[in-house]
């Protein structure tokens, strides 16, 4: 069986996954310890992301160190059409492939772990355009942003979901949906 695809993400409750300019301080401020973000964590065997996301977490948030405060080790994989002439950080591969490869190489380095982690608005839209998508985490920050970068949208097809697990951790309302075919 492939291992579980899962987009885990915190949100703004008017649907923004980032700020403006990629900023996730607001995220980080309404979060603490969370049973679902841990059980994702701990599941985690590769990551795949995107070249957005690449860019902000290596300019504001540490690069790959940064991910779930530095608990978290493993393989990140980049997809992007625009891979860096020279990549400095380790444990970073970029891949120029399409998003069906890009999966299979993910799930390929996961090891023993549950699940690919997508990362990334943009990555995480292909996924669920191709039905490679099986779940979706989301942290519900109490907090309105007013703009920045979607949750989903601008023109992607209905994705119809089932929720499989509501609950609260801190200021956070914590929900999975399973991604229906």
């Amino acid at each position: 069986m492939d291992k579980t695809l899962l987009w885990h993400i915190t949100m703004s409750l008017d649907g923004f996954i980032a700020g403006p300019d990629g900023e996730m301080e607001w995220a980080f401020a309404s979060s603490g310890p969370n049973p679902v973000g841990e059980e994702v964590m701990h599941g985690t065997g590769a990551i795949l992301a995107g070249r957005g996301w690449y860019d902000v977490a290596t300019r504001r948030y540490d690069g790959r160190a940064g991910i779930y405060g530095g608990a978290w080790t493993g393989p990140v994989f980049v997809l992007t059409h625009d891979p860096p002439a020279t990549p400095d950080e380790p444990g970073i591969t970029f891949l120029t492939e399409d998003i069906e490869a890009a999966v299979a190489t993910a799930r390929a380095a996961t090891g023993d772990a549950r699940h690919v982690e997508v990362f990334g608005a943009e990555v995480a839209r292909q996924c669920l355009e191709r039905g490679l998508l099986d779940e979706i985490a989301v942290h519900v920050a109490p907090v309105l942003l007013g703009d920045g970068v979607r949750l989903y949208g601008g023109g992607a097809p209905e994705v119809r979901l089932e929720r499989t697990f509501l609950g609260e951790a801190g200021p956070q309302a914590t929900m999975r949906f399973r991604v229906l075919r």
